[in-house]
Parts: C-alpha cells; sequence; structure tokens
C-alpha cells in the first residue's frame, strides 16, 4: 500500500457538510425520479376473451384468455404479446406494462393450453397456435384505439420469447399484416435442437465449404435426444398438480398435450431416437418452413448460456430470413434458458419503438456479449460488444476463421470406450442452470460439472496462446472415428474447454455437440466434420484450448450397451471463428446523468474545499529541526470505545539509514502504532512526525512514505507489472517517478513480473507487496510482518530486499514476529509490550547488555590479567584448556574496547560472540513486570 491522500478519521468533520449536503441532494433527485416514475406505473387494463376456431374439422371453439393494456394516448400501434412455454398471460404482465407506458396497446394472451385458455397444445401448429394468433391480430384489426393502416389492417407488432418467440416467427412467416417481429431465445427446427447432429460426413475425403455465418451447422439427419430438456418440456404439460385426472390411460399419459403430439413423442422419449413422423410434426411446428416468408422487420436475440436453443438456432433463422430479403437484426446476450432471459426486454422494447413508431429499424449492427473465464468470486465478465453487421448474411462479408494447430497427448489414434448402462457419465450442464453452476464450481476447484470419467474420452489441444483470442461462433474440426457399437448406437459428445495457467477447465456456455454416426457396413472409419458449440468467449493469453470427444453425457440420451470408438484427427486443425467487434456503448438517460452531475458538482466542491484546508493546515506544521528526521513518534496514545488502551504513550525515534524492527506479543498494540504513523488512525494524544511534517489525514508529506499494511490487494487476473502500473496511476504522479525497473530489481521479481498474479506463490505475492510499496522509492518504508508465511529460503530472499533498499540511504521500519530474522536484518529495534514501550536501542547494545559475551584467545589466564583493571567492566570468567577463552559480562564497555585491550597486551583473539540470542533478550522483557513503567529512559536516538 502506498499512502499518498488519505480520507478517513482526521476529514470527517471537514467532510461532514458535504456528506449532509450529498444526501440532501440524493433524496430530493431520488424522489423526483420516484415521483416521475410512480405516475405512470398506473396501466390501464381489459380482460378479454377471444373466441377461436377449435381447428381445421374440429368441432366447437376454444376460448383465449387475454388482458389488454393501454397507453396514455390511443389510437397506438399494437403489440401482441406472447409468454414461454408453461407461462401464461401473468407471466408476461410486467413486459406488457412497460410496453404501454412506452406508448402501445398491448395484447397479452395464454396460449391454448395454458392458464385459463381452453383447448389443448399442439407446440405451435399452424392450424391451432398460430391461427389463433391470426384470429387475435383480427380482433386488434376491429378496435378504434388501435391505429390500422387500412381496412382489417392493424399497425402490429408481435414479440415472444422461447415457445412465443417462434410463435412471433411463425406468425410473421403468414401474416402479411404484421409490421415488426422480435423474437427471443427460441427454435428454428425443432426436431434439430431436440435431437441435435453436429457431424457431416466427408465422403470421398472432401471438405465441405466453411460456412460463411459465425455457426452454421450443416444438420445431417436425426441425432441425439436431449433428454434432460426433453423431460423438462413436455413435463410442463402434463396434469396439474391435484387434479382429477383424465379418463383413460392416453389422456393420463398426454396430460394438456393434443394426443397426436403426445404420441408422437412417446415411442422417440423412450429410444432417444426420433420417428420419421415425430422430426416432420416438429419441423412443421418451427419456424424453419415459414420464416423465409417474413416481409417485417426481425429482431432475433439469443442467449449465450443456453443448453436448449443453442447460437445455430437463431444462426438459421437469419439466414432465412435475409434469404427472403427482410431486414433482420442479430443480437446475443449473456443469458438464456440457463441464465436469465428477461435481458431481453429492454432491447425488445427499443426495437419495437423504432419499428412500430418510428418505423425505421435503423442499421443491423451484430451485438454479443464477450464472455470469458469466471473470477475469483465465481462471475463470468461479459463485455458488449458490436460489431458493424452480421458475417454472412446476405452480403456481408463472411466470417474470418482462424487455424490453430492440434496434438494428441498420447499415441493416436486415442480409443475410448462407452461402460454398460452409459455409467458413469459425464455432466456437462444441469438444465436451467447450466454454466452458471460450471463457472462456480471451477472457481471451488469442484470439477463435478465437465469432468470427463478416465477411459470416456479423448483429448486435444492447442498450445498456450501467444495472446488473448476471442472465439464468436462455432469451432470446427475434422474427426475420423471408428466406431465398435450396435447399429445406430455410435454416439459421441464434442465440446471445447478453455484450460488455465494452472489447469483449471471450462467449458463456455455450458454445452456440448451431440454426434450420431452413420453405421459402417464394411467396418472402416467413417470422417466426419464437427461443429462444435456456439459461444462467444475469450480465451487469455497464456490459456489453451482442449477439443475432448467423449461417449457419454448425462443431459442427453445415450445408448446404455457398451461400444468402443478409436478417435483421431484428420487434418490436426481447429478452425476458430472470430469477428472484429468494438466496446458497445451504453445510453445513458439524461434526467439522472445531469441530477447525478449536479450533487457530483456540488460534493466535488465540498471535498476539494476541505482538502485544501487540511493540505495548507498539513504544510504550515513543520518542525525544520527534524527536517532531516525520517520519523519521530511521540507520546502516542489510542483508546478504543470499548475501553481498551491499545497504545499508551508510544514514543521512538528513526534516523535515515536505519533498519528498525518494532517487536512485541500479539496484542502489544504495534499495527495500531504503525496505522498511526502513517494517518490511517487519528491518535487521541501525542504526535507523529515524518520528516518534520505533523502527519494529519492527508497531509503532503505522507507522499514520501510507502507502506505495506494489511495486505495488498493484488488483482490476480492482472500480470506482476500491470498491478504495479494501475496501482501507480491511482497516484497521480508521474510514470517515470515511478523507478519500476529499480523496485522489480530490488524486489528480485525477475521474469514472473509478467506472469498474472493468480499464478503467484504465497512468497511472490508478498515480494511483489513489497515492490507495490517500494515505488516512487520512498525515503520512508513501513512493513507490518513482511515474511508472515513465508519459508525458510524465501525469508532470506525478503531479507535481502530490505537490507538493499535501505542501503541506499532510505528508512526501513518493520514490524514482525521472527526475532531471528529481526536480529539478522535490522540495525535497531523498539520493544512494545501491553501498549507501551519497555525498550528500545541498536540490536547490538541490545543484545551484549542482555547476558555475556565469549572471547576466544590463545591464553586465557594472561587475557583476564589485561582486563583487570578496565574500568565499567564486570565479571571475567577465564577458561584454560583446549579452547581457552573469557566469558565477560562487558556492561557499558564497547567490544571493540576489549579486543584493543587484549591485542595491546599480546594476547591472541579468535573469535568474539555474544552467547546472548535477541529471543532471550526480548522474553525476558516482555515477562518482567518492571519493563513496562519507565519506557522513556529507552528512546532511541
Amino acid at each position: 500500500m502506498r499512502i499518498s491522500r488519505p480520507l478517513e478519521a482526521g476529514r470527517r468533520n471537514l467532510l461532514r457538510p458535504a456528506i449532509i449536503v450529498a444526501v440532501l441532494a440524493l433524496v430530493v433527485v431520488s424522489g423526483f425520479f420516484y415521483l416521475d416514475r410512480d405516475t405512470r406505473i398506473s396501466v390501464a387494463t381489459e380482460d378479454v376473451t377471444v373466441t377461436v376456431p377449435a381447428g381445421p374439422g374440429e368441432p366447437g371453439t376454444v376460448a383465449i384468455d387475454a388482458e389488454l393494456y393501454f397507453p396514455a394516448t390511443t389510437p397506438a400501434p399494437a403489440v401482441l404479446l406472447a409468454h414461454g412455454f408453461g407461462g401464461s398471460k401473468d407471466s408476461i404482465a410486467g413486459q406488457a406494462r412497460q410496453l404501454a407506458r412506452d406508448g402501445f396497446v398491448v395484447l397479452a394472451y395464454s396460449a391454448r393450453g395454458f392458464g385459463k385458455s381452453t383447448g389443448s397444445i399442439y407446440i405451435n401448429d399452424p392450424e391451432h397456435e398460430v391461427a389463433d394468433a391470426r384470429e387475435l391480430v383480427t380482433f386488434l384489426a376491429g378496435r378504434s384505439d388501435v391505429d390500422q393502416d387500412g381496412p382489417g389492417d392493424p399497425h402490429v407488432g408481435v414479440a415472444g420469447a422461447s415457445y412465443g418467440g417462434a410463435l412471433a416467427l411463425m406468425l410473421g412467416g403468414t401474416d402479411p399484416r404484421i409490421d415488426s417481429i422480435a423474437a427471443a431465445v427460441t427454435w428454428n427446427d425443432l426436431g434439430q435442437a431436440l435431437f441435435p447432429n453436429y457431424a457431416q460426413v466427408l465422403a470421398g475425403g472432401s471438405k465441405p465449404a466453411t460456412p460463411p455465418t459465425p455457426t452454421a451447422p450443416v444438420y445431417t439427419g436425426p441425432g441425439v435426444l436431449k433428454r434432460a430438456w426433453a423431460g423438462i418440456f413436455f413435463g410442463v404439460g402434463a396434469e396439474p398438480v391435484g387434479t382429477r385426472p383424465s379418463t383413460g390411460l392416453t389422456g393420463d399419459l398426454c396430460g394438456r398435450f393434443a394426443e397426436s403430439v403426445c404420441q408422437a413423442y412417446a415411442q422417440s422419449g423412450i429410444t432417444g431416437s426420433p420417428t420419421p413422423e415425430l422430426l416432420d410434426l416438429m419441423r412443421n411446428h418451427s419456424p424453419a418452413p415459414y420464416v423465409r416468408n417474413i416481409t417485417a422487420p426481425t429482431l432475433l436475440i439469443q442467449g449465450e448460456r443456453d443448453t436448449l436453443f443453442g447460437l445455430d438456432q437463431a444462426d438459421a433463422n437469419a439466414r432465412e430470413i435475409a434469404a427472403g430479403g427482410a431486414p433482420v437484426e442479430v443480437r446475443w446476450f449473456n443469458g438464456g434458458h440457463d441464465g436469465d432471459a428477461a435481458r431481453a426486454d429492454s432491447t425488445i422494447r427499443a426495437w419495437l419503438g423504432n419499428t412500430l413508431r418510428d418505423d425505421d429499424p435503423g442499421s443491423a449492427p451484430f451485438n454479443y456479449a464477450l464472455q470469458g473465464p469466471p473470477n475469483e468470486e465465481g462471475q463470468i465478465p461479459s463485455r458488449r460488444m458490436s460489431a458493424a453487421d452480421y458475417p454472412g448474411l446476405g452480403g456481408n462479408a463472411a466470417t474470418p476463421r482462424t487455424s490453430l494447430e492440434l496434438n494428441s497427448p498420447t499415441a493416436s489414434p486415442q480409443t475410448i470406450v462407452r461402460p454398460p448402462g452409459a455409467t458413469p457419465g459425464t455432466v456437462s450442464s444441469v438444465p436451467g442452470v447450466g454454466s452458471a453452476l460450471s463457472s462456480a464450481l471451477t472457481v471451488a476447484g469442484l470439477d463435478v460439472i465437465g469432468r470427463d470419467p478416465p477411459g470416456q474420452s479423448a483429448m486435444f489441444s492447442t498450445k498456450a496462446l501467444a495472446g488473448p483470442l476471442a472465439i464468436v461462433g462455432s469451432a470446427i474440426v475434422d474427426l475420423r472415428v471408428h466406431a465398435f457399437a450396435a447399429p445406430g448406437e455410435s454416439v459421441l459428445f464434442a465440446k471445447l474447454y478453455d484450460v488455465s495457467n494452472e489447469g483449471r477447465r471450462m467449458l463456455p456456455g455450458g454445452a456440448v455437440s451431440a454426434v450420431r454416426l452413420p453405421d459402417s457396413p464394411d467396418g472402416s472409419p467413417v470422417d466426419v466434420r464437427v461443429t462444435l458449440p456456439a459461444i462467444a468467449y475469450r480465451v487469455l493469453e497464456g490459456h489453451h484450448i482442449e477439443i475432448v470427444v467423449g461417449t457419454t453425457d448425462q443431459a442427453y440420451a445415450v445408448p446404455l450397451n457398451p461400444a468402443v470408438f478409436s478417435v483421431d484427427l484428420v487434418g490436426a486443425q481447429l478452425l476458430v471463428p472470430t469477428v472484429e467487434g468494438a466496446t458497445a456503448a451504453r445510453s445513458v438517460p439524461l434526467a439522472p446523468l445531469f441530477g447525478i452531475a449536479g450533487i457530483a458538482g456540488a460534493l466535488g466542491v465540498l471535498i476539494v474545499g476541505a482538502i485544501v484546508r487540511s493540505r495548507m493546515r498539513g504544510t504550515a506544521d513543520a518542525d525544520p529541526a527534524l527536517a532531516d528526521t525520517p520519523l519521530v513518534v511521540s507520546a502516542l496514545t489510542k483508546t478504543y470505545s470499548n475501553g481498551f488502551r491499545a497504545v499508551d504513550g508510544v514514543s521512538f525515534v528513526v534516523e535515515h539509514g536505519q533498519v528498525l524492527g518494532l517487536l512485541g506479543p500479539n496484542g502489544a498494540g504495534k499495527t495500531t502504532t504503525l496505522r498511526m504513523v502513517l494517518g490511517l488512525i487519528k491518535p487521541q494524544g501525542g504526535e507523529v512526525r515524518v520528516f518534520g511534517h505533523k502527519v494529519t489525514p492527508g497531509a503532503p508529506v505522507l507522499s514520501r512514505l510507502g507502506a505495506f499494511v494489511e495486505g495488498p490487494g493484488l488483482l490476480p487476473h492482472l500480470s506482476g507489472i500491470d498491478n504495479l502500473k494501475l496501482f501507480w496511476r491511482t497516484t497521480g504522479r508521474p510514470h517515470e517517478d515511478a523507478a519500476f525497473d529499480e523496485v522489480i530489481r530490488i524486489a528480485d521479481l525477475g521474469s514472473a513480473i509478467e506472469r498474472k498474479v493468480r499464478s503467484y506463490s504465497h512468497g511472490m505475492k508478498q515480494r511483489l507487496a513489497i515492490a507495490q510499496a517500494m515505488l516512487g522509492l520512498p525515503d520512508l518504508l513501513i512493513l507490518d510482518e513482511p515474511t508472515n508465511g513465508l519459508d525458510p529460503p524465501q525469508i532470506r530472499t525478503m531479507r535481502d530486499v530490505l537490507t538493499e533498499y535501505a542501503g541506499g540511504g532510505r528508512t526501513v521500519v518493520v514490524s514482525s514476529h521472527l526475532l531471528a530474522e529481526v536480529e539478522q536484518t535490522c540495525t535497531h529495534v523498539v520493544v512494545m509490550n501491553q501498549g507501551k514501550v519497555i525498550s528500545a536501542g541498536s540490536v547490538r547494545d541490545l543484545v551484549s547488555a542482555g547476558g555475556p559475551t565469549e572471547i576466544r584467545v590463545d591464553d586465557a589466564a594472561r587475557a583476564a590479567d589485561a582486563l583487570a583493571d578496565v574500568a565499567g567492566l564486570g565479571t571475567v570468567i577465564a577458561t584454560d584448556g583446549d579452547s581457552p577463552k573469557l566469558r565477560i559480562d562487558l556492561g557499558k564497555v564497547a567490544p571493540a574496547d576489549v579486543v584493543r585491550r587484549l591485542v595491546d597486551a599480546g594476547v591472541a583473539v579468535s573469535s568474539v560472540a555474544s552467547s546472548t540470542k535477541l529471543e532471550d533478550v526480548f522474553l525476558a522483557l516482555v515477562h518482567d513486570p518492571r519493563a513496562t513503567r519507565e519506557p522513556e529512559k529507552d528512546l532511541a536516538r
């Protein structure tokens, strides 16, 4: 930590007026915005029931339960709002109110089979649910409060998410009266979405053309059932809990689903393979056959955290709509069925405003959220990016792709097995949670999500990346697979991992690509192109990419029979899509901006005034006689609110070039004293002077002081040098004054300074923290327990760092419990106990005063005679024999004077050593009840 201009206790009195003004201003402005919003909260509504035909050739009618929301002024454009699967008109009431406040007449309704609407669920059948929506448009055409483009033709847009999003696209493709479409997190072909197959056979060794859009897999036939999602999807349509069972077994099984839909899915749900009848039904109940007929401007919003309907589904819709000539805009956002789908609501509102009220869709940029590996808190960082257009759409340039070399860590090909019962199986994601849970467990070091059981997966990896790489779309890899499996059971799962320097594996989006290989009658291997899950993800420098091909995944209907696969690369290349984008700007409401600016301006004026007054006072309070003395602590006292007296009359002086050790047991008051020295807390008595200037909050002289107290606050995702540069920038001082090279050299950080801090050992982090305190080469450096948690070699390195720093004439104060290190590193010590200084002086004097000194000589008796008349010398004990020596109580006589007397008397001296260690002196002092009474006698200069 570097002390520059602290704002704490001493300035609180100065800031109280500023805080009061700021709070009052905030209350007034917040009240203004609250009242402004409150006047708009009340939206007039009307419950309506629209009767529609039951269906072609079916008797009776179906009652659609709906609700109208009215804007302040009518007539106005209308919006037909559809809900997601399992929802009703009530689940979209909040969105409907917001659209009404935006000036639209909104018709929110419950689709047949949901809420209070009657009828059965056909899953967006063109002759049932889509026909119902056309009837609702006709209903709006008969209302005088809705703008009309012509007889029977209301000015209307349609919006929805998931189930409602598919309905919106299908309605737009079958009803030319629709003027705007907004569809979020939905599908293109439901059969492809629920039974995906991302493998394309490379016939005859030829390779297909690379798709022009970021994610455009070629669907090659029935794939593998997303059993977990399908169970949720079809389970929603079951009879509600507590209702009277339907008559007959079929009714019980199908619940609210139409029997034709129920029966089509039943067999496929058991086998995991779709029947041709089910695929035909699902395609006909999807946007795919109809979106090319859309003429209205269309917004497609798809989630990057969505293992149900991936980004490739929006890509397919966009390609078809663009081929039909309608304007289309694509947005990817950090959400989806595994995240927060509601994030798309504000984008839909803006789109409908532009296309219905202004009749101008504007430009069609491609916006996406570029995500990265989770941070230390488990949060996934996300940056909004914008490109000029969606690559490969219409006349747009194709998506650029980067080729990365893949390598196999073992001999190729790799053999993998599917165990009987497909157990244990890989857990790549959990429906509805997906990447969020994966990220949290990755940070916690628990690799349950994304863990690949041994023997079940083949792995290919790139080298460590020389720079960051943004993957925007679907990567492509070519594989050769030799399958030994029952007919129709050659199923594999491919995925892309981001692997950090520490080996943490992140599965972006939590998604995998399911692959069902064709049977090979002659038993020969099959070459396939595999399209990996579409993502928008930034792989960091130094990380590498792993492509894993596994035999199981618990989210899918995996065949239960055992199988063996041989997997190898074809071409050893990974094609990665990249999209050049810039950080997207966010619009800021002007009224709140002006209010915030006013508050900030008023508060800023008061704070600047307080700082100026504080600096003027700090500059005036200086003692010229102490201008060359780094630190003078005089009679400091500090008592906390509970009555505990942490510091009681502490005084000491630190001179130029000294390395002073502040010693004391836990609770002695060392850290409290240092915090007062640094101006972090205010003493209740006494004062601190640094180079003659009294330390007060914000005193300019604090810029001559560097400190490491209670943790450095290093950012783990930045390199060491970036941490230092970021910290120095916060001081506002010129870059060239930091002395980065000198500080890095003294701290002995070497090439590690370029590595991310999260990869540092504890000792490296401590040295980086001290380097941070050394920035600018302050004249006074204060360190609190810098050797905590270090091993002996790291402690030795730290000792060298401190000694070299002080060797340039600078001063160091270090608090430590390691007495042996203090004895070897420090020139002077101050010993504290119970909040008081109990001893102070040079290490040599303190140690020599604590016990006898041993001098080895050639003749002990003659040496004792030579010292007999030395004034002030204590007891002298001579020991003859093989190793003659003297044990002397030096008293106040310097060891050098004793040695000189012996040499003058003709006695040879071979060594001088104290038999007392600093630890012995320290323990004697802190356990001596008399030692706390007269600290002023030991004030050291």
